[in-house]
């Protein structure tokens, strides 16, 4: 796992506002795609799936990866709220911006929750519990690295 690239990941799953501002839109649409057939890659590497558990899995997944997909959205809209803010306020934001963002910020984590929640019995219903706990071990560390790589480029709210 330590070979994904944190950077481009997050980059890409979570959208524009972590891309460089003058890349093509195409070429991020194209390098997005390759980045969730890589991520799918590495989920399939590490689950030791059967056939009849990767046919009845895979859709669940893609299921759950949409749902992921409005969060990151959320997420990425945040982060813009936040760099504009920012920039706005020569560094600073606002009591009443500071606490909308964190509002948005709680209901994201809070949401994320909720969707992760919801699909255990959905893989359930395809995997054994163990390979459901272990599916939830990679995505966890695929998330936990990106946010890591993502917060790290975002300045303290002053």
């Amino acid at each position: 796992m330590k070979s994904l690239c944190a950077a481009a990941m997050a980059a890409l799953l979570f959208g524009p506002a972590a891309v460089a501002q003058d890349q093509a839109a195409d070429n991020t649409a194209i390098v997005k795609e390759k980045v969730r057939a890589d991520k799918k890659l590495l989920v399939a590497a590490n689950m030791g799936l059967s056939e009849q558990e990767a046919a009845a899995f895979w859709p669940v997944y893609d299921a759950y990866q949409k749902e992921l997909d409005v969060l990151n959205g959320r997420t990425r809209d945040l982060i813009k709220r936040y760099a504009d803010a920012f920039n706005a306020g020569a560094g600073t934001v606002s009591d009443e911006t500071a606490k909308s963002l964190l509002d948005e910020a709680l209901a994201i984590d809070a949401a994320e929750l909720d969707v992760r929640r919801s699909y255990v019995p959905k893989f359930g219903k395809v995997l054994p519990s163990a390979k459901v706990a272990r599916y939830y071990q990679i995505e966890q560390k695929i998330r936990s690295a990106l946010k890591a790589d993502l917060s790290a480029g975002i300045p303290l709210v002053q």
